[in-house]
């Protein structure tokens, strides 16, 4: 059975605004190439604020402490998670590939290849999801980090934009959008939940206790302060970072830059998802709260080896992409886009260099 499809991809020209728009409360709309598809991002502004919550916030957990002083740059953030419009468009290249056959990608493009998921094991996956709904705005969810993370990678050569995930700080940082309190709206939640669901799709308000639990289509609910919808419910997003209950202590007595406390991963699991969903209590919903995934969220995948694209257990776990104001250099695009753990390097190790060593680099004149 095939892992995976592998092919180049010809990056478009980017028609958005420049990007000295980010921080003056403006985004524009990205419409990806080849479809009618759009969606739309805010401009972050930069700022300082400190990450995690205290011991005295209700649900605090000890991998939220201590809290720590982070400075982030400005940039501009997807305003809902990816949805399925728009990762499909993305899955569909694996299709036209495995009908061409190889694909034929020189070795000085080897850089812009792409890894295209295999469609998802379908026997609950694909009956579930159609329940809960994949047409239109609902979110794209149940990838890996590692599909999420080719997801940007594809994103950014159609759009000639540099797409990626947010950095565990970025994330919270937008989430909080300049608050200190608990959720973005305050610490009361409101009477049986009242305040938190009319921004949060969460356990008590998605039907998940009369045994039908479902996310909901993207944006239906107030967004915070920034533009953002959904941070504390409906379905989290992976962000780059792995997970480590204590790195927080890194840190320590200090102003650190959001870049200098990116917590890069090595290994498989864990990785970090923030947000809340619509299986989560509301403690689980706080902007500090932190989520990380683990081996059990594949554990029904039936392949050998299980695929590093899906993950069976992640129905409310999904993607929301971010642009930095500045682009990095090329190696550092690719530590945000490629394979950075063994046991995926080992999976699709081989067939990537089948189909990769085809065409040799052409020879310069």
């Amino acid at each position: 059975m095939a892992i995976f499809g592998a092919a180049s991809v010809t990056a478009a020209p980017s028609d958005a605004p420049s990007a000295a728009l980010a921080g003056d409360g403006k985004g524009f709309i990205e419409k990806i190439p080849g479809s009618d598809v759009t969606f739309n991002l805010v401009a972050i502004p930069a700022g300082k604020f400190k990450m995690g919550s205290p011991d005295s916030e209700k649900g605090h957990k000890k991998d939220e402490a201590p809290q720590i002083e982070v400075q982030v740059d400005a940039f501009y953030m997807q305003t809902t998670s990816v949805t399925w419009d728009e990762y499909n468009l993305f899955l569909a290249n694996y299709d036209r590939i495995a009908k061409s056959g190889k694909p034929r990608v020189p070795k000085d493009k080897w850089a812009d290849a792409v890894t295209y998921p295999t469609p998802m094991y379908e026997l609950e996956a694909g009956p579930k999801l159609d329940r809960m709904g994949r047409p239109g705005r609902f979110p794209a969810v149940i990838m890996s980090q590692f599909a999420a993370r080719q997801y940007t990678k594809w994103l950014s050569k159609k759009t000639g934009r540099f797409y990626r995930l947010p950095t565990e700080a970025e994330w919270e940082y937008a989430c909080r959008a300049g608050t200190t309190t608990a959720y973005s709206f305050g610490d009361d939640i409101g009477p049986d939940g009242k305040i938190l669901g009319q921004y949060s799709w969460y356990v008590d308000n998605s039907n998940i206790k009369d045994g039908d639990p479902a996310y909901r289509r993207v944006g239906t609910l107030k967004p915070n302060p920034w533009g953002l919808y959904d941070m504390h419910g409906n379905i989290a997003n992976w962000v780059i970072d792995a997970y480590d209950a204590k790195w927080y202590a890194k840190f320590a007595g200090k102003t650190s830059n959001w870049h200098d406390i990116i917590n890069w991963p090595s290994k498989q699991y864990p990785r970090v998802f923030r947000g809340g969903s619509y299986e989560l209590e509301a403690e689980d919903c706080r902007s500090a709260a932190r989520h990380h995934s683990s081996k059990d969220m594949n554990i029904k995948d039936p392949q050998l080896p299980q695929s590093p694209h899906w993950l069976t257990e992640g129905f409310s776990l999904g993607i929301r992409v971010v642009a930095p104001l500045k682009e990095p250099p090329e190696a550092e695009k690719l530590r945000y886009w490629d394979v950075d753990d063994e046991y995926t390097a080992n999976i699709l190790g081989q067939r990537d260099r089948d189909m990769r060593e085809v065409l040799p680099a052409p020879e310069k004149k």
